[in-house]
């Protein structure tokens, strides 16, 4: 799968479904037959959209882990809950389900923003609370992760 690029705002309707701009579409077509996993972030209050192909190499990863040592039974259990395997209905539409939209408090509009290969759902209000932080010093943060990338080559 290609790496996504872009950050997209909509509206999901009443019932959950989030119609995909065109310029995402236009990226996913590679895996639309296949499908996406949809499942709540570790980290944030947003969803996560996983191509097919790519929730397969997460699922086989977590296959590696030992089921009879707690922790891992438990990650397991919390990383999975709730996943969802959805398709674009005829209308290029997903189909958000009430748990997971109760989950990231979506409201009406969201922010589509695209991570490497794999998309963020958010509602609008909490994406900009996030994104407009005082309190991290981006640039340093940048440096610390990224500076030191030309270093092995």
């Amino acid at each position: 799968m290609n790496l996504l690029v872009g950050t997209y705002e909509c509206k999901v309707d009443t019932k959950g479904r989030l119609p995909l701009p065109a310029g995402l579409k236009r990226q996913l077509t590679e895996g639309v037959e296949d499908g996406y996993v949809i499942k709540r972030s570790v980290f944030q209050q947003c969803l996560e959209i996983h191509p097919m192909k790519n929730w397969e190499k997460i699922m086989n990863d977590l296959s590696k882990l030992n089921r009879f040592v707690k922790k891992n039974n438990d990650f397991i259990r919390v990383f999975t809950a709730g996943v969802k395997v959805v398709e674009l209905d005829t209308n290029g539409r997903l189909q958000i389900s009430k748990d997971l939209v109760k989950f990231a408090n979506i409201d009406k509009e969201v922010v589509l923003s695209t991570s490497l290969n794999m998309i963020e759902i958010w509602d609008k209000e909490l994406y900009e609370n996030v994104i407009n932080v005082d309190d991290i010093d981006f640039a340093e943060m940048a440096e610390g992760i990224m500076g030191n990338l030309n270093e092995d080559e």
